[in-house]
C-alpha cells in the first residue's frame, strides 16, 4: 500500500522540499495539463497507477485548463464555471477534481494544482481564453480552491506558461497567491510556471507568498543549456528551492511551432496526419523528435546544477490525447500507448540515483571536473555533497573525464559508472583519495551517457542507484 504523501515544507537551508518531519522530498513530476478536463475516472486511475508505478512523486495538472477548458466540458459533462464566472464554480466539475486529487493522494502522489492556464489571465499570447480574471475574483477563485483542498497533499502552480507583462497581470497573480493562502491557511507551498525560457525569478523572487522558483526550458533545440536557468535560480539572495518545470517533452517535435502550417494547409496536413489524427510522416518535422536521450541529458544538466527537482513530460500525455482527436501539436501515438515509452521509464532510476546518495547534501560543484569543459553536447556537470561523502558527475556521451579526488572525504575514494538507461552500477576502481584521475567510461557516443559517482570508500555499503 502506497505511503500518503506529504504536505511539504521548504528545508531550513532553502535548498529543496521536504515533509513535515524534515524528510528530503525528491520533486519528480509527471505533466498532465488535461488530467482534470480530459480523462474520466477509470482512464485517471489508468493513468495515476502507471505513474506511481514508475517513481513519480509529482503530477502537475490544470483545473481551468489550456485546451478551451473554460466551455469544452469534461468526461462527464461538466464545465468548471457557471456563467464563466470564477466566483460560481460548478460543484460537479470540482467532484472530478476531487476524485483525481483523492486518487493520487492513495497511491503517494502529490498533485502540482495549477488553479487556470495562463490564458485567462492575459491574452497577450493568445490561447482558447477568454480572459475572465481580475484581483477580485482571482483572490476570491484562490480562496475556494485554497479552503476545498486545505488538507490534501499539494503544490500550488500559478502562470500556467505565461510571464509577468504588466503591474495589473502582477497584481491578478498576487491575489491569487494571497487568496490560496488564506484558503488553506498558509498550509501548502506556492510556485510560478512560465512562459519558455524563462523562470519565475524575473519577476516573483522576491514575493513573500513565492516558496520556490520554476523554470521552463521549453522545446527550443537538443542539448539545451537547461543548467542556466537553475544556475541563475541557485545564486539569488534570498535563497530559495528552484525546479525545471517544463523542459523539453519527450516525442514533441524539435522547434515544433515553426511547422504551424500542418494546422492551415489542408493539403499538408493529409500528408502529416493519419486517419487517427496521430504523424503519418515524422519527416516532416525536419529537426526531428526529442526522446528518452534528451530527457537524461536535460535531467542530469538540471539537478547537478542546483535544481531540486524535474518534470518529465511526454507530448501525447500532456495533452491525454486520444486517437481521432484534434491534437494541439501532432503526435506519434495516443497518451496509453506514451505512458511506457523509454523516457518515462528511466524517471525512476534518476529518482533511484539521488535517493541512494541523500541528494539533499549536493551543492552545483564544477570544480569536480579538472581541464576544459565546452558547452556543447559533451559537456559534463558535477556536483558534490556538502560534507564531502560523494560526488556525481554526468557525461553525456561517455566522454573520458579527468576528475579531482580530493573533493571527497576520507583517505580512499571509491568510484562507480552508474548507467541511466538501466540502472545497473559498475564498479570503476578505488584510490587514494589525493591528485586527480582519468576515468574511462564503458562505452561512449549519442545515447551512451553515464553517471561518474565517486564516493568516500567507507561511507557507504550500497552500490549506488541501489
Amino acid at each position: 500500500m502506497a505511503t500518503s504523501p506529504p504536505i511539504l515544507r521548504v528545508s531550513p537551508n532553502a535548498r529543496h522540499l521536504q515533509s513535515a518531519d524534515g524528510r528530503p522530498f525528491f520533486f519528480l513530476a509527471d505533466t498532465a495539463w488535461e488530467l482534470f478536463h480530459q480523462l474520466d475516472r477509470e482512464e485517471t486511475t489508468h493513468y495515476l497507477e502507471d505513474r506511481a508505478a514508475k517513481g513519480f512523486t509529482v503530477i502537475m495538472a490544470v483545473v481551468l485548463a489550456e485546451r478551451d477548458g473554460l466551455r469544452k466540458p469534461n468526461a462527464y459533462g461538466e464545465i468548471p464555471l457557471l456563467d464563466l464566472d470564477p466566483a460560481r464554480p460548478n460543484p460537479r466539475y470540482f467532484e472530478h477534481v476531487d476524485f483525481v486529487v483523492e486518487k493520487a493522494a492513495e497511491l503517494g502522489l502529490v498533485i502540482g494544482m495549477l488553479p487556470t492556464w495562463g490564458d485567462k489571465v492575459t491574452d497577450a499570447l493568445g490561447g482558447s481564453g477568454p480572459v475572465i480574471f481580475n484581483p477580485a475574483n482571482a483572490r476570491s477563485f484562490g480562496a475556494f480552491l485554497g479552503q476545498r483542498y486545505r488538507h490534501r497533499p499539494l503544490i500550488w502552480i500559478l502562470g500556467g506558461d505565461r510571464n509577468i507583462d504588466s503591474d495589473p497581470i502582477l497584481e491578478t497573480w498576487r491575489a491569487m497567491a494571497h487568496g490560496l493562502r488564506s484558503g488553506d491557511e498558509g498550509r501548502h507551498l506556492i510556485t510560478f510556471h512560465p512562459r519558455g525560457m524563462q523562470t519565475s525569478s524575473c519577476w516573483l523572487h522576491n514575493e513573500d507568498w513565492l516558496d520556490f522558483n520554476l523554470y521552463q526550458s521549453a522545446h527550443l533545440r537538443k542539448y539545451q543549456r537547461v543548467y542556466d536557468f537553475a544556475l541563475n535560480d541557485y545564486l539569488l539572495q534570498p535563497p530559495k528551492p528552484t525546479v525545471e518545470g517544463e523542459p523539453a517533452y519527450e516525442d514533441i517535435p524539435v522547434h515544433f511551432w515553426v511547422y504551424i502550417d500542418w494546422q492551415t494547409d489542408p493539403e499538408v496536413r493529409r500528408n502529416v496526419l493519419d486517419d487517427d489524427n496521430l504523424i503519418r510522416d515524422p519527416g516532416y518535422f525536419e529537426e526531428g523528435f526529442f526522446d528518452a536521450v534528451d530527457m537524461r541529458v536535460h535531467a542530469y544538466w538540471n539537478l547537478l546544477s542546483g535544481a531540486c527537482g524535474f518534470a518529465y513530460g511526454n507530448n501525447a500525455v500532456w495533452q491525454m490525447l486520444r486517437k481521432g482527436e484534434e491534437p494541439a501539436i501532432p503526435t506519434l501515438c495516443d497518451w496509453r500507448d506514451a505512458l511506457d515509452r523509454p523516457g518515462a521509464r528511466q524517471v525512476s532510476l534518476i529518482k533511484a540515483l539521488f535517493l541512494s546518495r541523500d541528494f539533499s547534501r549536493l551543492r552545483p560543484d564544477q570544480a569536480v571536473v579538472y581541464g576544459p569543459n565546452p558547452h556543447d553536447e559533451n559537456h559534463v556537470r558535477a556536483a558534490s555533497a556538502e560534507d564531502g561523502s560523494f560526488a556525481l558527475a554526468y557525461l553525456p556521451q561517455g566522454k573520458s573525464i579527468i576528475a579531482v579526488l580530493g573533493k571527497i572525504a576520507g583517505p580512499r575514494v571509491r568510484a562507480w559508472w552508474f548507467d541511466p538507461r538501466c540502472g545497473e552500477a559498475l564498479p570503476a576502481g578505488a584510490f587514494e583519495n589525493r591528485g586527480h584521475a582519468t576515468f574511462e567510461p564503458p562505452s561512449s557516443g549519442h545515447g551512451h551517457d553515464w553517471v561518474l559517482v565517486l564516493e568516500d570508500a567507507s561511507a557507504f555499503d550500497k552500490p549506488p542507484g541501489a
